[in-house]
């Protein structure tokens, strides 16, 4: 069977050349005579496997000496609860931006265990945008400030980062992650689980400054201790070995392409092949504020819901599949991360196209 185009918002598409690499390293990696699936964690060959891992993640984020890298499990919505837990005890209070569910969900785990100060949000119009942040609204003594960088449900995306001064920005990075530049010294703590830039579902990335491990509260679980696993090479408990053997191969993958900048440029062209055709189109229309738009997910929508649902059908038994929006906001959204061929972006519109022309 022929592969799909995958528009899913994740579990998402794949680079087929790490997909190609895995499945002719499924039976033997190496000389070791096993799988990686098969191989202890402790073994010279995996140690090289999450090593080298973390070694192309540095080079091609260009993450700076003093921060740490740590391979961990229980996805983003884990780290609603590991952020908190270790960082907001310097004061007992956090600021945030509400610019999605996701937001919403971290905000709402932070206030578990200290005061949650919603700086602004953007609920008022279904998160279609970014809100403008009020520095006069920032607290100077928040232990730190969280955003969600990319909104996977609703499209919207930071272009600009808040400047919160002496108090350390935390990302949630999730859905963009990979996907174009970033200066990761900016930040405090950036997360991100795997499966839409990075991998397979399994794996969630954490870069923590250095200076912001050690600080958990009495009650944290050593589960959930940033020090721990920082001090275990991400190898406290066995690790999800096989997803980030995978993540290994999509980070090769990116750098033969040429790293970050040359991604985020391939991202930039599928971003406005589609945004080009939504705002010249009588039938289809975005949904988000233009400032604000995701490269990485873009909602859309027809006016009416019966032709929506015959877009859906009629797009997935053409091999556009995953195209079914967020019952949060409904329509259509297309993810386009960035193993999503320019190709595959183009080929939409032109059934958009034709899918106008007949209805």
């Amino acid at each position: 069977m022929q592969r799909v185009y995958n528009f899913s918002a994740g579990p998402s598409v794949l680079p087929e050349p790490a997909l190609q690499k895995a499945a002719e390293e499924m039976l033997c990696y190496g000389t070791s005579g096993m799988s990686v699936m098969e191989m202890s964690h402790r073994s010279k060959a995996y140690e090289a496997i999450i090593q080298g891992a973390e070694a192309l993640l540095r080079e091609l984020m260009g993450i700076p000496a003093n921060y740490k890298v740590l391979f961990l499990q229980g996805g983003a919505s884990s780290q609603f609860a590991m952020v908190p837990l270790n960082l907001i005890g310097k004061t007992g209070k956090a600021d945030f931006a509400i610019t999605g569910m996701w937001a919403k969900k971290a905000a709402q785990e932070a206030a578990r265990y200290g005061q949650v100060n919603k700086v602004a949000s953007s609920e008022d119009a279904v998160f279609n945008y970014i809100p403008e942040l009020d520095k006069s609204k920032f607290d100077p003594d928040a232990s730190y400030f969280h955003i969600t960088s990319n909104n996977t449900i609703y499209g919207t995306r930071f272009t600009m980062l808040p400047d919160t001064g002496n108090v350390p920005l935390v990302s949630d990075m999730s859905s963009c992650i990979l996907s174009e530049a970033v200066d990761v010294s900016k930040f405090g703590v950036i997360y991100a689980g795997a499966q839409k830039n990075m991998g397979p579902a399994g794996v969630t990335v954490v870069i923590i400054r250095e200076d912001l491990i050690g600080n958990a509260l009495d009650c944290t679980p050593t589960m959930f201790k940033y020090d721990i696993h920082a001090d275990n090479g991400s190898m406290y408990n066995t690790p999800p070995t096989y997803a980030i053997y995978i993540l290994k191969l999509v980070l090769e993958w990116l750098k033969d392409l040429g790293g970050i900048p040359a991604m985020q440029k391939i991202n930039e062209e599928k971003a406005a092949i589609l945004y080009d055709y939504l705002d010249s189109s009588a039938m289809f229309k975005g949904t988000v504020v233009k400032k604000d738009r995701s490269l990485m997910n873009i909602p859309f929508v027809t006016g009416d819901d019966a032709l929506n649902d015959k877009f859906i059908k009629e797009a997935k038994a053409l091999g556009f599949d995953n195209l079914k929006g967020h019952r949060s906001v409904g329509g259509m959204r297309a993810s386009i991360y960035n193993a999503m061929p320019v190709a595959g972006v183009a080929a939409l519109v032109e059934f958009m196209k034709e899918f106008e022309r007949v209805n």
